[in-house]
C-alpha cells in the first residue's frame, strides 16, 4: 500500500484535503529500468511538462546503471530537476541545477540512445531565458 501523499504535475506534495483530481500518478516503482527505456519514458514526461517524473525516471537508471554511465545518468536527473525547478519557479535552483548538470553532462561518457546535444542546448536555453 503507497502511503505516499498524491503530488502536483511538478512533484510537489499536495495537501491532505487537496482534490485528489488535481493529483498526478507517479512513475512506475522498478529497481531496474534499461537505458532505451528510461531515456524514452523520460523524455515523453518531459514533452508533458512533467519534468519531475523525468528526474524520477532518470534517477531510477542512475540507480541501476553500470558505474560507467552512473555520471550521464546523474546529469541527467539533474537536467529533470533543473527543469522543475523552472517551472516551480525557482530561478537560483534551477540555475544551479543547469549549471551542474551541463557540467556533468560534458564530462561523462554518452551512451545509446542519449542525444547529448538536445539536452545541452536545453540546459543552454535554460540557463539563457534565466538569464
Amino acid at each position: 500500500m503507497n502511503l505516499a501523499r498524491p503530488r502536483d504535475r511538478y512533484g510537489r506534495p499536495l495537501g491532505r484535503a487537496a482534490d485528489p483530481g488535481n493529483a498526478y500518478p507517479g512513475v512506475p516503482d522498478r529497481s531496474f529500468v534499461s537505458a532505451s527505456l528510461a531515456w524514452l519514458e523520460a523524455l515523453a514526461y518531459v514533452e508533458q511538462d512533467l519534468p519531475f517524473h523525468a528526474h524520477e525516471v532518470f534517477e531510477q537508471r542512475w540507480r541501476c546503471a553500470p558505474q560507467t554511465e552512473r555520471a550521464l545518468w546523474q546529469a541527467l536527473a539533474q537536467w529533470g530537476a533543473a527543469l522543475t525547478h523552472e517551472a516551480r519557479g525557482n530561478a537560483t535552483g534551477a540555475r544551479r541545477i543547469a549549471e551542474r548538470a551541463l557540467g556533468g553532462l560534458n564530462s561523462a561518457a554518452i551512451v545509446e540512445p542519449i542525444d547529448a546535444g538536445m539536452v545541452t542546448e536545453s540546459l543552454r536555453r535554460l540557463l539563457a531565458d534565466l538569464a
